[in-house]
């Protein structure tokens, strides 16, 4: 082959490259990483599933780090409405999440709970039903507080007063206090039990007649909206949904 002839050769190859190079699509927007840091605002009763969610998460977006605060829905929606840099909001009941209904315009049902009476192991208080509440050191959730809203209601169903020894802020407060032994009984969510040796659940009467619906959304100022997008995704997946379940958690 001629000098000439082996320069066009060369020269319709590098062509042909760079005609396929242009038209090699560009990767679609939801191919790129995820980073940064991801507020995750959740009540108290998902800490437990919820640590398993923010694991698989991060291990599916390496470039995202998810750090969650769990407490009473009530104090979650406070801090959010007074401006805290939060990402997504997960509430243990629909009244709380309306709350901040400017800031999360779009919430999505993930999950449902129902309410057991807990007591400490070997239930030295002999409790039986709700009607026993009133003869022993009960705990509850204070009113404002979605436990503390269900148990109100279930009490109420049952035609029972309790005084309780103390109205805490969230569920795990309540069940700690049950665990060591500070309290006789209390009410916690069906899932607060689960897989736990240090307390008993006695199902009530009328329990699946009182269910909180979970909702969750991205906040409208959410400082890293696009993983909190994925993350609330990823809850609604197939994935998050069978963590909830395996905690007890119901389908809302």
């Amino acid at each position: 082959m001629s000098r000439s002839l082996r320069l066009l050769a060369l020269l319709g190859t590098a062509a042909v490259l760079a005609g396929c190079a242009s038209a090699a699509p560009a990767p679609a927007a939801s191919e790129y990483q995820l980073s940064g840091t991801l507020e995750v605002y959740a009540a108290a009763s998902l800490q437990r599933s919820f640590d398993e969610i923010a694991a698989a998460f991060e291990a599916v977006h390496p470039g995202v780090t998810v750090s969650t605060v769990y407490d009473g829905s009530s104090t979650l929606a406070t801090q959010i409405g007074e401006g805290a840099p939060a990402d997504v909001f997960a509430s243990a009941d629909e009244k709380n999440m309306a709350k901040v209904e400017a800031s999360a315009p779009d919430p999505q049902l993930f999950a449902a709970n129902t309410l057991v009476i807990a007591v400490p192991a070997g239930n030295p208080g002999a409790v039986a039903s709700l009607a026993d509440l009133a003869r022993v050191t009960t705990v509850l959730c204070a009113a404002e507080v979605p436990c503390g809203a269900a148990s109100a209601t279930l009490l109420s169903n049952a035609g029972v007063t309790v005084a309780p020894a103390s109205a805490e802020q969230n569920v795990t407060a309540v069940l700690t206090k049950v665990a060591a032994g500070e309290a006789d009984a209390g009410l916690v969510y069906e899932t607060d039990v689960v897989g736990r040796d240090d307390v008993e659940a006695i199902v009530p009467e009328g329990a699946d007649a009182v269910v909180n619906r979970y909702p969750i959304a991205t906040l409208t100022d959410a400082p890293n909206p696009a993983a909190a997008s994925a993350f609330v995704t990823f809850v609604l997946s197939d994935e998050g949904q069978k963590v909830l379940a395996h905690a007890g958690f119901r389908a809302p």
